[in-house]
Parts: C-alpha cells; structure tokens; sequence
C-alpha cells in the first residue's frame, strides 16, 4: 500500500494505492491525524487505486469523520471507489455516513 496527499483548492486529497488492511493502517491514520492537527476541514481520500479496504481501513475513516464533525464544520469525502468496495459501503451504511463521489474532479466540484 502507498499513501500520498496533496492540497487541491482548501481541499487535503489523500489517494491510497493498494490494499488497506489492518498491517497497513499506520501510514493512513498518520497523514489523517497530521492533517486533523493542521485545522484542515476537508480531507477527501481518493481510492481509484485501492483494491482492498477491510475494518481497519474503514475504523480510520470513522475516526476522521467523527473528529470532523465535532467541529460542525468539517466534510469527509471519498471518490473512486470500484464497484466491489463500493458495495462494502453500502452494506455497512458508510455511503449514508460519506459524501461518494465517481471520481476526484466531481468531489472536488463539490467541495
């Protein structure tokens, strides 16, 4: 897994390749809580590239999510999801918790 993120417009994209699983974890939630730390509102996480997203994964996005929402202000955001992570989402209600998008530049319209 590799993990990288940019500024785009007030927005921190961070774009996760690979698979995402509990032994991977550490570099994901390091980036996200350096970027909750900054005062950053928007974080979207872009996983075109991602082909494997377990609890782990999912607890990170919660976490951030939540830590964002105590601030009233905060909006996470996820784009391309493939199919089969995307019904993941579903089934566990997260794309009721999650603004999804088809791809970076529809969420970043959005954002």
């Amino acid at each position: 897994m590799s993990v990288s993120n940019s500024q785009e417009g007030g927005v921190v994209v961070i774009t996760v390749k690979g698979r995402l699983d509990s032994s991977e974890t550490q570099g994901l939630e390091e980036q996200v809580l350096a970027a909750l730390e900054r005062g950053e509102s928007k974080l979207l996480f872009d996983f075109h590239e991602l082909e494997y997203i377990n609890s782990s994964g999912l607890r990170i996005l919660v976490m951030a999510y939540q830590r964002l929402k105590k601030k009233n202000d905060g909006t996470v955001a996820i784009s391309g999801l493939r199919d089969y992570i995307l019904e993941i989402f579903e089934i566990s209600g997260y794309d009721r918790l999650f603004d999804i998008y088809s791809d970076r530049q529809a969420a970043l319209g959005k954002l």
